[in-house]
């Protein structure tokens, strides 16, 4: 009896025209925004609740993901971000999330972005959370950590125990990098020791 023949992975999946399965397209984000928020509650949950609303995106689902910029992905505004989110939709973020109920106690939260000049390759986000840090601080840190990324990616050689700021002016003269950036989220524990919460969310549009 003959052996019934294996069905190809291209016949049992369909192929979109980069080569991958159609639904991977689906799944990889067109565009980003940025945005930050903070809120203070006498609840935890309540304080990032009012984070998110200050955000702009407390009517969303989010699923935080991890650190890649898709290839061809286009950065928007805010504002025109907000209007694409509907209530109740499942919205995938890169997010950075910090609180504290200490009086006075420094807290941020920070996303970095790194995106090569090759728009058809991919670039990297990071995010990053402390106490005691300033805004300044923490935003170039995690800065810090997205181009480093790229750069070793990209296969530039740079002294990673320079400071960042030397660092940068190398990462600025490579042409193979287009640009870095933050977006930072800082605020002191409320007085009263009422919860203080602040995110920093790189937010996805499919």
């Amino acid at each position: 009896m003959a052996k019934a023949k294996k069905a190809s992975a291209t016949s049992v999946v369909p192929l979109g025209p980069s080569g991958f399965p159609l639904m991977h397209e689906l799944f990889v984000p067109k565009a980003i925004f940025f945005t930050t928020g903070a809120g203070v509650h006498k609840d935890r949950l309540s304080s990032f609740e009012l984070a998110l609303r200050s955000a702009g995106v407390e009517v969303a689902n989010l699923v935080t993901v991890s650190s890649i910029f898709p290839p061809h992905c286009k950065e928007i505004s805010r504002k025109e971000g907000e209007k694409l989110l509907k209530p109740g939709q499942i919205v995938h973020c890169v997010m950075a999330r910090q609180d504290s109920n200490e009086p006075n106690r420094l807290i941020a939260a920070a996303i970095g972005l790194a995106r090569p000049a090759d728009h058809s390759k991919y670039g990297y986000l990071s995010e990053h959370h402390s106490y005691g840090e300033t805004s300044r601080k923490a935003g170039d840190y995690a800065e810090d950590l997205a181009a480093t990324m790229l750069a070793t990616t990209l296969g530039i050689e740079f002294d990673p125990e320079k400071a960042w700021n030397e660092r940068e002016q190398v990462f600025k003269m490579e042409r193979t990098i287009l640009k870095t950036r933050n977006v930072v989220q800082s605020a002191e524990g409320h007085p009263k020791g009422l919860w203080s919460t602040v995110v920093a969310l790189g937010v996805f549009i499919l």
